[in-house]
């Protein structure tokens, strides 16, 4: 059974259909890639998985359990976690602050210290800058701060929104081996990425997506070699 299970969405901006019958599943382990153009309709469906847009129709389902009409804090109790697009950290809360905010819904706190050294451990900048106001960290500090405070929750998926958007070469290798490290520890990940290749690179199996619908998917490494998608998304 797919951890995650998308059937048929449909998403509508007024009267402008954004999603046009998407159907996709993420099996538990996986590191999943939704690849596409800016305004394929991305962000989008994360939003839509996460509780934050309402669909038209279509069904999504999470760990077997239908989670189509479900309030956004809901799904995060069932071991869901959304870095979005932009980062979105509390710039006047220190950094500290910030992961710590991302355990509000958990009441063990043995297990949110525990959780707190692992996300120093993964990011040790953070450590350094615990008492720094996440406002005044660098785009790419925010971004693992946004990373940090998404594990955080304790999630068995985490959703990622372009985290390489705006971040130096340096920063993005170090992002994308953080992704790597954060599956690798049995966190599934659905990945939204401009930069394709970055994302075929780490991923199992990928999406591509083009105004509102899938029109190809299989393994990354196949993906990665289709004359199509280097033409189109690979800059070969």
């Amino acid at each position: 059974m797919a951890m995650l299970k998308v059937t048929d969405l449909k998403v509508n901006y007024g009267v402008i259909q954004a999603i046009k019958g998407v159907s996709f599943e993420v099996n538990q382990g996986e590191v999943i890639a939704l690849i596409g153009a800016n305004g394929a309709g991305k962000t989008t469906i994360l939003h839509t998985v996460t509780g934050l847009l309402a669909p038209k129709s279509g069904k999504i389902e999470f760990e077997g359990q239908d989670i189509t009409k479900m309030p956004a804090h809901k799904i995060v109790a069932l071991g869901m976690a959304h870095v979005p697009e932009g980062r979105r950290v509390f710039a006047d809360l220190t950094v500290y602050e910030n992961l710590l905010m991302g355990a509000y819904i958990r009441k063990d706190k043995e297990g949110i210290q525990k959780s707190l050294e692992n996300v120093y451990k993964r990011f040790p900048r953070l450590r350094e800058r615990k008492g720094q106001m996440a406002g005044t960290l660098s785009g790419g500090e925010q971004q693992m701060l946004a990373m940090g405070r998404a594990l955080m929750s304790s999630p068995k998926i985490i959703l990622m929104d372009e985290p390489s958007m705006g971040l130096s070469p340096l920063f993005v290798n170090e992002i994308f081996d953080i992704i790597k490290v954060v599956s690798a520890s049995g966190t599934t990940v659905l990945l939204v990425e401009q930069n394709a290749k970055k994302a075929l690179s780490i991923a199992n199996r990928a999406y591509v997506l083009e105004t509102g619908k899938i029109v190809k998917s299989d393994d990354a490494d196949v993906l990665m070699n289709d004359d199509s998608i280097k033409k189109a998304y690979l800059g070969e």
